[in-house]
């Protein structure tokens, strides 16, 4: 059979961009189908423009901080307008170099929304239908919020928190997540009244469970209002604002309200039931370790996958499947070790096993532990606290987790998921030589387990 494409990607999100471009260099005719803007969740309204609004966030603190080293600051104003379109700016140009990268590598862009007819038929919004050999899923996720909750249409998620017109006085985020956590250190560090809710009993589920208490008790200090173990019951009208009536009964009056409680894969009106495609009970594209679906022409990276939800790994599950499919190099992604940082306030890197984990996976668990006041404080007068951790097999001696929560903790666990990646030992990381004065030397001098 003659296909009008190679290869026909649904979504160009990382993961989609990402397979259609070394698709198109490993020779194969590639289309790419785009019904938003080129780039995805990460690019156009995730990760990017949160760092952004992260960086905006800090520089309340800092300007108090410099104080302590002899600056004296005056006149210092926000201007939230100024913001959000410096952020716009920055997305308009990445959109862009994304597009210039998918068309160089020779792949075409459609940008009209793309749906399954059959499995080698896609159908475009236009009503054109073009076939091809293989078809790549990669439609990522969107946020959830509960449609049964009365009043979920006056709530906002992630998406609109980008292009609020303005900051309102008060917000309340609901959820516990990394998404909650971020959102809610952005409009505190902005001068805005945060109250997080979260169902569960402790924020940051997953995570290793020294890292969730510290971030909740630096969170607090900094002055967000934690409620555990409740949730929403309603949402109203209330003037400008809403008036949010938890499950205790008590009420919360605030300008907005954001819904930060997960994201479900957007594999909805995409035609999947008609080519065969299954998914799971939540939408999820059920694939098997090459990204391969129930269909054995059809395949789906990323977020729509509901694996390891992150960019990196989009990406890198893009590339595998090219390299496998057109490049005749068969790999599969290992999504057993994932490093990842949460850019709450303050920030945090893992790599690896939690000590939970540890535990349950290992007959022997030596836990490393310090909590420090970090320099840059002494003259701030701060009162912030660094955590660092590291779970190690008894056994063994290698180094099975680090956990960090402080200042560019993210840029440690980048460089931590190296060391462990390669299997360190505990006896590797002590036989490192610490570079003073920072914080990350502790990681190689901690000496005395937690008992």
């Amino acid at each position: 059979m003659n296909f009008d494409y190679d290869l026909f990607v649904i979504g160009a999100g990382s993961g989609g961009v990402r397979a259609g471009r070394i698709a198109a260099k490993h020779g194969a005719k590639v289309a790419v189908a785009e019904e938003y803007r080129v780039g995805g969740t990460c690019v156009i309204r995730g990760c990017v423009p949160k760092k952004l609004l992260v960086y905006a966030s800090r520089f309340a603190e800092e300007f108090e901080d410099a104080v302590g080293f002899g600056w004296t600051s005056q006149k210092v104003a926000f201007d939230w307008s100024k913001l959000i379109e410096n952020k716009n700016k920055e997305i308009d140009r990445l959109n862009q170099a994304y597009i210039r990268n998918l068309e160089s590598s020779g792949a075409q862009l459609i940008l009209e929304r793309a749906s399954l007819i059959d499995q080698h038929t896609v159908q475009l919004a236009s009503g054109a239908k073009v076939t091809a050999k293989y078809i790549l899923i990669a439609t990522g996720a969107a946020p959830f919020v509960p449609r049964h909750l009365p009043g979920h249409e006056l709530a906002i998620t992630s998406n609109e928190a980008f292009e609020l017109e303005r900051l309102p006085r008060r917000i309340v985020i609901v959820g516990g997540g990394y998404i909650a956590v971020e959102f809610a250190g952005i409009f505190n560090g902005l001068g805005v009244e945060t109250v997080l809710v979260y169902r569960g009993e402790q924020i940051l589920r997953g995570f290793d469970d020294d890292l969730r208490r510290h971030l909740a008790e630096e969170m607090k200090k900094k002055g967000i209002e934690i409620l555990t173990k409740s949730d929403v019951e309603k949402i109203e009208r209330s003037g400008d604002g809403v008036r949010v009536t938890l499950t205790d009964g008590s009420k919360i009056g605030a300008g907005q309200i954001m819904f930060a409680t997960g994201r479900v894969p957007n594999s909805l009106d995409l035609g999947l039931q008609e080519a065969g495609v299954q998914v799971t009970p939540h939408g999820a594209v059920q694939v098997n370790e090459y990204s391969q679906s129930t269909v054995e022409n059809i395949y789906a990276v990323g977020d729509v996958t509901n694996r390891v939800n992150l960019t990196p790994v989009a990406i890198r599950e893009g590339h595998a499947f090219a390299d496998t499919v057109f490049g005749n190099k068969p790999r599969a992604v290992d999504h057993s070790l994932v490093p990842s940082a949460v850019f709450s306030q303050p920030e945090l890197g893992t790599v690896g096993l939690t000590e939970e984990q540890g535990r349950k996976m290992h007959k022997a668990i030596d836990i490393y532990k310090t909590s420090f006041r970090p320099m840059k404080h002494t003259l701030s007068g701060r009162d912030e606290r660094v955590l660092m951790k590291l779970v190690v097999n008894g056994e063994t001696d290698k180094v099975l987790g680090c956990h960090v929560a402080g200042e560019g903790a993210g840029e440690m666990a980048q460089l931590l998921g190296i060391a462990v990646t390669c299997g360190a030992t505990k006896a590797q990381f002590d036989a490192t030589l610490a570079v003073h004065p920072t914080a990350s030397e502790e990681l190689v001098t901690m000496r005395e387990k937690v008992k």
